[in-house]
């Protein structure tokens, strides 16, 4: 089992110095997020994220994300991209480029649901049978596209969108060859929606499971009372080991099915400074795993 962060999570950092200290707190490698983003003054997540890498002007990117990232001495557990699947062009582009990099995978987004605001859009108002329906034409376009470039293209595991669950992205990648289409499950996604009890999830998923995320949260009561008068429930980022996903049970699951390849670290908590936060992740993962019975390489 490898170990990588998605920089997403390292918002404050520069993408230099945010494989230089990934790399050494002892990370194996990074999953570089590429997308065009609102400038704001403060770095944050998703907007102002100085570790993103933009869409716009990708390829002239590529030779200084290939130096970055080997200079470090990290791998490229993939890349974080935020192409949606309906948009060709811009697939196109992130499979090229991660070919160009010997990334080897790259996050191709799914239609959000019709009552969904993903993405800063407003609604469709589609129903999920047609937007489902959709996804499944484009992605039959993305496989081949895949296929064309030797890499893989990889489905979240999201709230918000027509793939929540293990169960409903099976189902839309059925029959699409998973040399080229796979599944990225996410712990802390599914937390919010999409819940399906681990192990028979990771089962089902089968040679379309393909990547790991790792985050955790936790619902809280708000103070607040619907119409009706009932409690409201609001879902919050928590760190690794103070959610309520069991990371080691997740662990355990994995090994169960006996995968044995990335995992990918996206924290958004607050509550520890970004470098405390990274590195305590690191050892509670590395801990984590081998307490699951995966083969941990020490750190040097």
């Amino acid at each position: 089992m490898k170990f990588s962060v998605f920089t997403a999570s390292t918002p404050d950092w520069s993408p230099e110095e945010a494989a230089t200290k990934l790399a050494g707190q002892g990370w194996d490698g990074i999953e570089w997020r590429v997308t065009d983003q609102a400038e704001t003054a403060e770095p944050g997540f998703w907007a102002g994220n100085r570790a993103t890498w933009p869409m716009t002007g990708l390829e002239e990117s590529i030779p200084e994300i290939a130096r970055i990232t080997a200079e470090s001495g990290l791998e490229f557990s993939g890349l974080g991209g935020y192409a949606r699947c309906d948009n060709h062009d811009d697939v196109e582009r992130v499979l090229a480029a991660t070919a160009a990099l010997g990334a080897k995978q790259v996050r191709v987004n799914v239609l959000p649901l019709g009552n969904s605001t993903m993405g800063g859009g407003e609604p469709s108002g589609l129903s999920y049978p047609e937007l489902f329906q959709a996804t499944r034409e484009h992605y039959e376009w993305v496989a081949a596209r895949a296929a064309h470039h030797g890499v893989k293209a990889l489905v979240e595991l999201h709230h918000g969108t027509v793939t929540a669950s293990a169960s409903s992205a099976r189902r839309l990648l059925e029959g699409l060859d998973p040399q080229h289409v796979g599944v990225i499950h996410d712990l802390g996604n599914l937390l919010i929606e999409g819940w399906e009890s681990p192990l028979p999830a990771l089962q089902l998923l089968g040679p379309y499971l393909a990547h790991v995320h790792v985050k955790n949260t936790r619902w809280v009561r708000t103070e607040s009372r619907d119409e009706s008068g009932a409690a409201v429930w609001a879902n919050e980022w928590a760190p690794l080991t103070e959610g309520q996903g069991s990371v080691l049970a997740y662990f355990r699951a994995l090994a169960d099915v006996g995968y044995d390849s990335w995992v990918t670290a996206e924290d958004f908590s607050t509550e520890v400074p970004l470098e405390e936060r990274t590195a305590s992740n690191l050892a509670y993962l590395r801990n984590a795993a081998a307490l699951a019975g995966f083969a941990v390489t020490a750190p040097a």
